[in-house]
């Protein structure tokens, strides 16, 4: 292994340790989100990324809806009962999405302004 490469390597385990939880946050919903679009892009041609997409979304917004429902949650309570409220909706229109009775645009732009609202935080923490 070359210099440059050793330094690539640790430099990149740097970096990984010093990231927020905030921007673990935003990875994964940009991860996520970007999923949704490759499978809004292939639509119903393939049924089994647009599934593993919705699954996907469901689940980490069980987590988010998870986090901000636990009493010891910092962020208000006004903020923490719409993010319970876009997992319940997230939820019911991933439904409509896999009985083909819903586009995945409008996750995707739920998906959008949660990443926008964080790296707006980000910005000014």
């Amino acid at each position: 292994m070359n210099a440059t490469l050793l330094a690539q390597n640790a430099y990149r385990t740097q970096a990984q340790t010093i990231r927020t939880e905030r921007g673990l946050e935003y990875d994964a919903i940009a991860r996520i989100t970007h999923n949704l679009c490759m499978a809004a892009r292939d639509g119903r041609d393939n049924m089994i990324a647009v599934a593993r997409a919705i699954h996907d979304n469901r689940r980490l917004w069980t987590i988010l809806a998870t986090d901000v429902a636990d009493p010891e949650n910092p962020l208000p309570n006004a903020l923490r009962a719409q993010i319970i409220y876009l997992a319940e909706y997230t939820h019911h229109h991933s439904s409509k999405v896999l009985r083909d009775a819903a586009p995945i645009a409008p996750l995707i732009e739920v998906n959008t302004a949660i990443m926008r609202g964080l790296g707006e935080r980000r910005s000014t923490s």
